[in-house]
């Protein structure tokens, strides 16, 4: 056997949507029910496990075979949910975890030999489900629409808590097995659509580390995690009260009646989202400015991610499968279960006895020391991952990365002597825009300011509405200051603008001639229905259907299909600009996978945007991490680079 298509139906109480796959196959309750496979392209069949039917044994021997190729879409569902079962029913798992006997790895069939078809498609940006995949590449053998009822039905816990078996309706039972057969049919369908657009061996390699690290996970503390929980609900009783006794409302967390009671006390607003309740603020009489500060305070959600953290811990006290791989167009990843990629900043000088004031469950503590119990709350999420007993966190990021990549890809050298030259890039910015000398806390330090929000709104094609997106305004920059800011961005960089619309011609020409095109080192090929961006690294970006069409002004335009905002599969309209910032992202995530390999014989933990963590002895070097980080990869001779780094016991933005 040299390939093995793989589907599972299985039954857990544990609520997938609420949990991970690894919390999932913890539940007692846990089984397979159904498995269709198709080894080496034969018909597919499928085993009734719920029914007393075996696994043969050749199948068996091939999940702990890494020369076989396991294929499903989502693998990682199949591979864990395998794994356990494997070692409920006493089989080896035959892995190279074992050679580091304390990797919290171990348990889990070794990635190697695994592949996920899910992947494939986002790698050509198809989308992220088996249904919505087999749609956009017209199958004929699509997935059966009953599933979703059937799933229902047999695989999670009833209304009145009762779990469902084959014989309690045998009719439904029947059509399960044909869906689960399908599906193996359609996932089969799809690699063998995609098979004259494989993945590239580097892209599979970074998978198979990306599941070692999802396997890996990272301990939680939970007692830090359920005394947050319980202040939580003791603040928003408080918190709730002292506004019902402001407002006389039956329901003070509801925004319409709070909307309404506003407008009576003489305060119109549209909205109470973040930035509407802040710039009421700045005006607000009493007693509406108190009751604002209390409806900010009860809106903060400080407690939704140590619920997730409840729901997804393992029983060794590591969360696992945080981490989509491919989750994004660029190839970054998304965030699963607990979110890391979007935690709460920690701005507390404090934070040390913050955490062990809440770690200790004392409220009264936390409210006497602090203004807003909500708010020291959210800013500790961070805190709640920690080291294992005897190991410490390196924390190391690359600094300015997009930064320093669009500079390198342009040729802006200013830019690029700043960052050999170890200087800070809105300082450097703010000079070049203004032409005087700009120091932090120095010369013309106020101009610092205009050069970061320069820099962090204007680099992909960004005006004015991309500054007030940023929040200039709120910044203190003025309406009339936000044009001429623009101009001078683009004055200073004169080119990057040049490589926007270089790249913005390459596109057009491509689709339009059919062709091949290349500017700045990329490469842009449209063939067979797709539009590839080849990166410096090799990897390529995919578009699906290229054409040329019409934006919003009337001129011609790139469009493409792929995901709208509303998560609809439809024709997508772009432009030079955006095409620079996914190739921009891109190279910055290769730069990440880069130092990931390098750092692989490191406990490698998580990782957030462009920065690592790494569960290691205290003994290990910093200084030699943040070395091996920072190194440049070959395929990008010139780009400087530079990674800083810390350590901690627990997790924070230093």
């Amino acid at each position: 056997m040299k390939t093995l298509s793989l589907d599972l139906e299985t039954y857990s109480s544990v609520d997938l949507g609420k949990s991970s796959v690894y919390r999932y196959v913890e539940s007692p309750d846990f089984d397979i029910l159904l498995l269709g496979f198709s080894a080496d392209g034969s018909p597919v069949q499928v085993v009734d496990l719920a029914q007393g039917e075996q696994i043969p044994p050749e199948v068996i021997d091939a999940l702990t075979d890494d020369s076989v190729s396991k294929w499903a879409f989502n693998a990682s569902f199949e591979r864990v949910c395998l794994s356990e079962w494997l070692r409920r029913h006493g089989y080896p798992l035959h892995n190279d975890y074992y050679s580091v006997p304390d990797d919290p790895c171990m348990g889990y069939l070794d990635p190697a030999g695994w592949h996920c078809t899910m992947i494939w498609a986002a790698y050509l940006g198809l989308p992220l489900s088996l249904k919505d995949a087999g749609s956009a590449l017209g199958l004929d053998k699509q997935k059966l629409t009953e599933g979703k009822d059937l799933i229902k039905y047999f695989c999670v816990p009833g209304k009145d808590g009762q779990r469902h078996f084959p014989s309690d309706a045998p009719d439904k039972w029947a059509t399960f097995k044909a869906y689960n057969l399908r599906d193996v049919e359609t996932e089969m369908s799809i690699q063998e659509r995609l098979r004259k657009y494989p993945v590239p061996d580097t892209v599979w390699d970074q998978y198979h580390l990306d599941q070692q690290i999802n396997d890996r996970g990272i301990a939680v503390d939970m007692t830090l995690v359920h005394s947050a929980i319980a202040i939580d609900e003791r603040s928003h009783e408080e918190l709730t009260a002292k506004l019902q006794e402001l407002t006389m409302l039956e329901n003070p967390n509801s925004v319409q009646q709070m909307k309404d009671w506003l407008a009576e006390n003489g305060l119109e607003t549209e909205t109470l989202g973040k930035k509407q309740v802040a710039e009421l603020l700045k005006t607000a009489p009493e007693p509406l400015q108190s009751v604002l500060v209390l409806r900010q305070q009860l809106a903060k959600s400080s407690v939704k991610k140590y619920q997730a953290m409840e729901a997804t811990v393992c029983a060794d006290g590591r969360v696992r499968g945080c981490f989509q791989f491919y989750g994004a167009r660029t190839g970054r990843w998304a965030g699963r279960n607990i979110q890391l990629q979007n935690l709460p900043q920690n701005k507390m000088p404090d934070l040390e006895q913050a955490r062990a004031i809440v770690r200790a469950g004392d409220y009264d503590a936390v409210r006497m020391l602090y203004d807003s119990t909500p708010d020291v709350l959210s800013q500790l999420i961070r805190t709640a991952f920690v080291a294992r007993h005897g190991c410490t966190f390196f924390v190391a990021d690359f600094s300015a990365i997009e930064a320093r990549v669009i500079a390198w890809l342009a040729g802006e050298d200013w830019r690029q002597q700043v960052f050999a030259e170890g200087k800070d890039i809105y300082c450097a910015s703010a000079s070049q825009m203004f032409g005087v000398p700009v120091e932090k806390h120095g010369i013309n330090g106020h101009l610092r300011q205009k050069g970061k929000i320069a820099e962090l709104a204007l680099g992909y094609g960004g005006s004015v509405g991309a500054l007030k997106a940023m929040g200039a305004l709120e910044m203190g920059l003025q309406e009339e200051e936000l044009k001429p800011l623009v101009d001078a961005w683009r004055t200073a960089n004169p080119m990057i603008v040049k490589l926007w619309w270089a790249v913005d011609d390459a596109v057009m020409t491509a689709i339009r001639m059919k062709s091949s095109t290349a500017t700045h080192g990329i490469r842009f090929t449209c063939q067979s229905g797709m539009l590839f961006i080849t990166l410096p690294s090799g990897r390529q970006l995919s578009y699906v259907k290229p054409r040329i069409g019409e934006n919003q002004f009337g001129s011609p335009a790139a469009t493409y299909m792929g995901l709208s905002a509303a998560r609809q599969w439809d024709r997508l309209e772009s432009y030079g600009p955006k095409f620079v910032e996914n190739i921009v992202q891109a190279i910055s995530r290769d730069i990440l996978c880069y130092a990931m390999q390098t750092l692989r014989h490191c406990f490698i933990v998580a990782h957030v945007h462009d920065e690592l963590i790494i569960e290691a002895d205290p003994r290990m070097s910093l200084e030699a991490v943040c070395e091996q980080m920072g190194r440049t990869p070959p395929w990008a001779p010139g780009l400087q680079l530079r990674a800083d780094g810390y350590a901690t016991d627990f997790y924070k933005k230093d």
